[in-house]
């Protein structure tokens, strides 16, 4: 009887921090028999560097799969559980597409219900290669995104700085208020809603 051979994903996540635009997560499967040479955490390199190992990434893994979590979700779940409801999103797309026997994700935390074992590595994007895959990805959709949302949303500068909290964002928000792709549970969002309420109602 062929034994079938259990694989092993990478899952990172990028985008927990900004004060605007969803979570992202990857997940990949590498193939060993088409090795991608520079992988490391997303975050080590400069952005051309991520912008040319993305299209390798999805040429040569076995598997791959970005999903996010929305602006909507994050402020209704909390930052953490839409996190992991993104990477859930993205094992499923993996699972679909092949057999997997252990999943390896970065950090120190696991989502809940995973189709097969899985263990929390910290700073596994720096030490796992399918994990640095995941994460430069995962890093290169978001980004993408956030580059789309500047041309519909300009002002802010989502292009730049990709909804983090930069001095050049707080300005913009101070002058032109939160956009629909603001987490309006996050500190500096929330309490520039009530500032500004508290100023119509004087």
């Amino acid at each position: 009887m062929r034994t079938m051979t259990l694989l092993t994903c990478g899952v990172d996540e990028a985008g927990r921090g900004p004060w605007a635009g969803p979570v992202t997560a990857g997940a990949v499967v590498l193939d060993p028999a088409r090795p991608i040479e520079g992988l490391t955490d997303s975050k080590a390199l400069k952005e051309s560097q991520r912008d040319a190992l993305a299209p390798l990434i999805r040429e040569r893994a076995a598997a791959f799969c970005v999903a996010h979590a929305s602006v909507e979700e994050i402020d209704r779940l909390n930052i953490r559980e839409a996190t992991f409801l993104a990477m859930s999103r993205a094992i499923e797309g993996v699972a679909r597409q092949c057999q997997l026997g252990m999943i390896l994700i970065d950090g120190n935390a696991l989502p809940k219900d995973l189709p097969c074992e899985a263990r929390a590595i910290i700073k596994g994007d720096l030490t796992e290669p399918a994990i640095s895959a995941a994460s430069i990805l995962a890093k290169t959709k978001r980004d993408a995104l956030m580059k789309d949302m500047d041309a519909v949303h300009p002002g802010y500068g989502f292009a730049r700085h990709k909804g983090y909290g930069t001095a050049a964002h707080a300005e913009a928000l101070q002058r032109l208020g939160p956009c629909v792709h603001h987490r309006t549970s996050f500190r500096p969002i929330r309490e520039l809603i009530a500032s500004r309420a508290a100023q119509v109602t004087r």
